[in-house]
């Protein structure tokens, strides 16, 4: 079985490489309605598409200009202009999306489908958009991803079981969440200065009969998991790599650091 290797890079500065991480990944950016990741701007840097859903183009309207105390809040909001903005429609304000209109932002308006979350709009614009680039993987960034509403969060981890074959991590302030599918084996770069060390690997879609790990202070040996059993919550990483092998596939974790 093939290999698949992740590394949270994207949370380091890209005038910064890792030359632990060879990924090649090509990042496209998604931002929801709730509050700017204090790394918002960094992530954005990294990206080469950037869309609101819906009411995250409030948040971006309101809370990048925080970022940029010292800046014209209306330099601030032209730099950081999205390229689309999708979704139903019901949460941005009229005018946010005038402003980012008359910027050229391409306002798509998918009030039609009621059947399908924004952020499941936006992640089937971003596949359909984002070419690769140099053989690179796309890789979808989540921002506002977790946290608020419980029923949001879990219809955003059904999105990342939902598109299983596409790189889609969630992120808040405190963790970040991505699928480990069970056709892979798995090899995940520790960024040990900007995250860590508690982590977990929780199951999803089904129980796991068996899942084996290494680099955990509680290392999973041929270990079953099951909602009403056993999940591996609260673990730590030991080093800088962690490795990762199931018959299920499993959500995998880990929190970011308050530097």
């Amino acid at each position: 079985m093939e290999w698949m290797c992740h590394c949270s890079s994207f949370l380091l500065s890209p005038e910064k490489p890792n030359s632990a991480c060879s990924l090649s990944l090509n990042y496209a950016l998604v931002i929801l309605n709730q509050s700017l990741p204090r790394f918002a701007p960094l992530l954005w840097d990294h990206a080469h598409v950037r869309v609101c859903a819906d009411g995250g183009a409030n948040r971006v309207y309101d809370e990048m200009p925080l970022f940029f105390p010292h800046q014209q809040p209306s330099h601030v909001r032209s730099r950081y202009k999205p390229d689309a903005i999708k979704g139903d429609m019901d949460s941005i304000r009229r005018e946010v999306l005038d402003f980012y209109a008359k910027l050229g932002t391409k306002i798509i308006d998918e009030s039609h489908d009621q059947d399908t979350t924004d952020l499941h709009k936006c992640v089937t614009y971003m596949r359909d958009l984002t070419p690769k680039v140099d053989g690179s993987e796309q890789c979808i960034l989540v921002a506002g991803a977790l946290g608020g509403r419980f029923d949001h969060e879990i219809g955003n981890i059904n999105v990342l079981c939902r598109f299983s074959n596409t790189r889609i991590i969630l992120l808040s302030d405190d963790c970040l969440i991505h699928l480990l599918p069970k056709n892979r084996h798995h090899k995940i770069f520790i960024q040990s200065s900007i995250e860590g060390p508690h982590c977990g690997l929780i199951p999803i879609g089904m129980p796991s009969g068996s899942s084996t790990t290494t680099g955990l202070k509680w290392d999973l040996k041929d270990t079953a998991m099951r909602f009403g059993g056993l999940i591996s919550t609260s673990n730590v990483v030991k080093g800088e790599i962690v490795t990762v092998q199931s018959d299920s596939d499993l959500l995998w974790t880990i929190s970011i650091k308050k530097l």
